[in-house]
Formats: structure tokens, C-alpha cells, sequence
């Protein structure tokens, strides 16, 4: 097992490797970075994110998918909509389990929120006290999903009820962190990336847990606070950005 400095240096060298632009050609980022308003980023990037489950390429294709259908213009097809156009989606078949009447849904919640807010990071704002996200996601999930019960709500998962919510995490990366390598937009400036955690899914769990970052064998929030602990040791200003290292060891297998 590595010592401390040396699990630091380690995952420092590896989280300057895999954060370069080279990411973005096969990663879900590349759908929110084909477009340059805020807004546009925003809804691209919720978008691809929480369909972000399984194998990138089919990832990217059911997210191509989205944006042709909202004619490549995300921010004023959420505004200009027809009920026309929303009907139209019903029996598509979007990504997996997450279909046209999810998709129809979500446009509906942009719409309202875009009506009353500039821009998504309103909703998520870190109050005092707060040291992560636990409780922004939780005001958010408040503010997008309506009270009655929809079949969409299970596409925005809850910190509350222990979900890792992973995709939620990722999409907080990608709008919040900010460096020199062009892969995370930061385009939030109102809240802080030391705020940010690991999205935790298998890949990057069982890294983790390789590594000694993490004991807990359940890939949940408890260990999302787990690991937060952990890796904010090694850079308590930038702490998600060892999530370009857990990755990128995760996929070349090479603790293997």
C-alpha cells in the first residue's frame, strides 16, 4: 500500500494525465462543449449526464438523439416548444429506460425554471454551513421535479434516500470546476469547486477501495462522504478533479 505522499503524487500525476482534451472526444462532455451560450451547456450537459449510464459511444448516440430533435438549439427549443412538438416524443425510445415521456418531462421543468432563473446554478447553491452537495441536490430535486409523482423522477436520483447520484455529481463537475486544461467548463462562478465530489459509480468505487480511499463496500452517499474526506486530504481546493485519475485508472485496469 502506498504512503500518503505517495498515493498524493500518484494520483496527482494521473489526474494531469487523463484531464486533457483527448478526454472529451470519447467522453458524454463532448455534447455539452458543442455549444457555447450558458444556457445551451447547461441543458446539453444536464441532458447527457443523466443519461449517462452504460457504454460512452451509446451514451453519446442517445444524446445526439436529443439534441436533433431539439433542432441543436437545446435553450430555445426549452423555450419555444410547441405542445406539438412534446406530444411527438411520447413513444420515442430515447436511452434505455429513460424514453420520450421522460424527455417531454424534462423539457416542461427546463421551461419553467429558465422562465423564472438565467440559469441552472440558482438552484444549486451552496448555503452556510453546507459542505457538499447533499442538501443543493435535495433544493434542486425540489425545484425541477413537480410533487406529484412522475415515472421521470426516478432519472434525478436522491442523496436523501442514499443514492450516490452520481450522473447529478458529474453534471456539478463539468459546470463548476475550473483549470487550465479545457475539459470542465466553469461556468458557475457563484460556487466553489471545493464543494465538489467523486461521481461514484462501480469503476471509480472500486478504485477507490484499491487504493485505500474507502472502506464501505457499497457505492452510496455515505461513501461519497467517505471519499470526500479522503481525497480532500490531497487538494482540499480541487478535490474532484482526482475523478479525471479514478477514471482513467479505472479504464486502462492498470491496479489490475
Amino acid at each position: 500500500m502506498l504512503n500518503f505522499e505517495e498515493l498524493k503524487s500518484f494520483l496527482n500525476e494521473k489526474a494531469d494525465q487523463y484531464n486533457s482534451l483527448d478526454f472529451i472526444e470519447e467522453d458524454p462532455i463532448q455534447i455539452p462543449h458543442r455549444f457555447s451560450l450558458k444556457q445551451d451547456v447547461e441543458i446539453a450537459g444536464f441532458l447527457a449526464a443523466t443519461i449517462s449510464w452504460g457504454n460512452r459511444k451509446s451514451i453519446i448516440r442517445s444524446a445526439d438523439k436529443m439534441l436533433d430533435i431539439m433542432g441543436n438549439s437545446p435553450y430555445d427549443f426549452v423555450l419555444n416548444y410547441s405542445e406539438k412538438d412534446l406530444e411527438s416524443l411520447q413513444d420515442k425510445s430515447i436511452h434505455r429506460t429513460f424514453n420520450g415521456q421522460d424527455f417531454a418531462y424534462f423539457i416542461r421543468q427546463f421551461n419553467k425554471i429558465y422562465k423564472e432563473n438565467e440559469s441552472l446554478e440558482n438552484l444549486f447553491i451552496i448555503k452556510d454551513q453546507e459542505t457538499n452537495f447533499l442538501h443543493a441536490i435535495e433544493r434542486f430535486r425540489s425545484s425541477f421535479l413537480e410533487s406529484e409523482k412522475h415515472r421521470s423522477h426516478k432519472h434525478i436520483s436522491s442523496p436523501y434516500k442514499n443514492s450516490s447520484s452520481k450522473r447529478i455529481i458529474m453534471f456539478l463537475r463539468w459546470m463548476v470546476r475550473k483549470d487550465r486544461h479545457g475539459v470542465d467548463f466553469g461556468i458557475w462562478e457563484s460556487i466553489d469547486q471545493k464543494y465538489l465530489s467523486i461521481p461514484l459509480d462501480v469503476h471509480t468505487g472500486n478504485v477507490s477501495r484499491k487504493l485505500g480511499l474507502v472502506l464501505r463496500t457499497q457505492n452510496d452517499w455515505k461513501t461519497v462522504e467517505e471519499l470526500d474526506l479522503a481525497i480532500r486530504k490531497f487538494d482540499e481546493n480541487d478535490p474532484a478533479k482526482y475523478d479525471f485519475a479514478l477514471f482513467g485508472i479505472g479504464v486502462t485496469k492498470e491496479l489490475l
